[in-house]
C-alpha cells in the first residue's frame, strides 16, 4: 500500500482522477485505465490511499509501513527543501529549477527516504506560489501513476538521498512577512511577496504601529526633488502620477498601492492622512525597531 500525505494531497488527487479519465496520457498500453481498475478493486496488487497527518492515522501508517511500504509525492528536488513549505522556499530563494520527487517513507523522518522517481520542472519567471503549486501537483500526479505502473523496476533502482545540497523548508509564519529595508533588495522583496504575500501580507513598522503593505507593484523608478540627499532604507515617497507609495530598500525602490492601518487606505489616503500630517515619512524594519526598543530599555535601566 502507498499513500500521499498532507499539503497538496487534494490537488494531486484531482490530477490523478484527471489522468484516469483522459486516454491520451502515456504510456499507451492502457496504463491509466488499468491503474484505475487496480486502484478501485478490492484485491491486490495495490490500493492508493490518502491520509492526513493527524494522530488518527498513526496506527494505519504503522501497519502500512510494516506490510507494504509507503510512497510520498514531494514538490521539490529532494534533498533540496525538505519540510512542510518547499514551494514557498523555492520561490523565496529564487530557484530557477525545481521538480517533484517520489520517495519511500521511513519511520519518524518523513523526507529522508530513498528516491524512487524524480522529475525536473523549470520555475516560471515571476510565478506565484499558487501557480507553481498547481503545476507541480499536476506533474506529481502523472509521475505517481508512472511510478506505480513501473513499480518493481523503480523500487529495484531506488537511490539514497545524497548528503550534499540538503536544505530545509520550515513552515511559514508571520515573522517572515516583515520587510527588512536595510538588507533586502527589490528582487528579494518581490520574491517575498510572490511566495507568502498572498497568504500573509507583507508588514513594516510606522511610528511604532504595524502596517500591512498591500497591492505590491514591484520595482519603481522615481525622481526626487532633492538629488543632493540619499534617502535611507525605509524612506517613503508618494508618487502622485501613479498613486503609489514608493519605499526605499537596499538597492532601489519598491511600490505599493495601498496599506492597512486600522483600515485599508489607498496610497493617496495614507499620504494625506498620515505621512503628510505627521511629517514622518519612513517605514522602520521590525528588526531595527526591536533593536531601538532594546536600546531605550537598556538606557533607562
Amino acid at each position: 500500500m502507498w499513500m500521499r500525505t498532507a499539503g497538496a494531497s487534494v490537488r494531486v488527487l484531482h490530477h490523478l482522477q484527471s489522468c484516469c479519465t483522459h486516454s491520451g496520457w502515456r504510456p499507451t498500453d492502457g496504463g491509466p485505465r488499468r491503474l484505475c481498475r487496480l486502484m478501485s478493486s478490492s484485491g491486490p496488487p495495490w490500493r492508493l490511499l490518502f491520509f492526513g497527518t493527524d494522530h488518527f492515522a498513526v496506527e494505519s501508517l504503522k501497519l502500512l509501513n510494516s506490510s507494504s511500504g509507503i510512497l510520498n509525492v514531494h514538490p521539490s528536488l529532494l534533498p533540496r527543501w525538505r519540510g512542510s513549505a518547499p514551494i514557498v522556499h523555492t520561490i523565496l530563494h529564487g530557484d530557477t529549477v525545481t521538480g517533484v520527487t517520489i520517495i519511500q517513507i521511513r519511520p519518524h523522518r518523513f523526507d529522508v527516504g530513498p528516491i524512487v522517481n524524480q522529475e525536473l520542472h523549470p520555475v516560471p519567471e515571476k510565478c506565484t506560489v499558487e501557480e507553481l503549486g498547481a503545476a507541480l501537483a499536476s506533474k506529481g500526479a502523472h509521475l505517481l501513476i508512472d511510478t506505480l505502473m513501473t513499480l518493481s523496476e523503480r523500487m529495484a533502482h531506488k537511490r539514497e538521498q545524497g548528503q550534499t545540497g540538503v536544505t530545509f523548508a520550515p513552515k511559514i509564519n508571520t515573522s517572515m512577512s516583515f520587510v527588512v529595508w536595510e538588507e533586502q533588495t527589490c528582487d528579494q522583496i518581490d520574491r517575498l511577496y510572490r511566495s507568502i504575500g498572498f497568504r500573509i501580507p507583507l508588514r513594516t513598522i510606522w511610528m511604532g504601529k504595524t502596517v500591512q503593505l498591500l497591492d505590491f507593484v514591484g520595482k519603481c523608478h522615481i525622481s526626487l526633488a532633492d538629488h543632493r540627499t540619499q534617502p535611507v532604507p525605509g524612506s517613503v515617497s508618494y508618487q502622485k502620477e501613479s498613486n503609489t507609495l514608493a519605499v526605499r530598500c537596499k538597492d532601489g525602490w519598491v511600490g505599493f498601492k495601498a496599506v492597512l492601518l486600522r483600515r485599508r487606505l489607498t496610497a493617496l489616503d495614507f499620504h494625506n492622512g498620515y505621512l503628510h500630517h505627521t511629517g514622518e515619512s519612513r517605514f522602520v524594519s521590525s528588526k531595527t525597531e526591536t533593536e531601538t526598543h532594546q536600546m531605550k530599555e537598556n538606557s533607562m535601566s
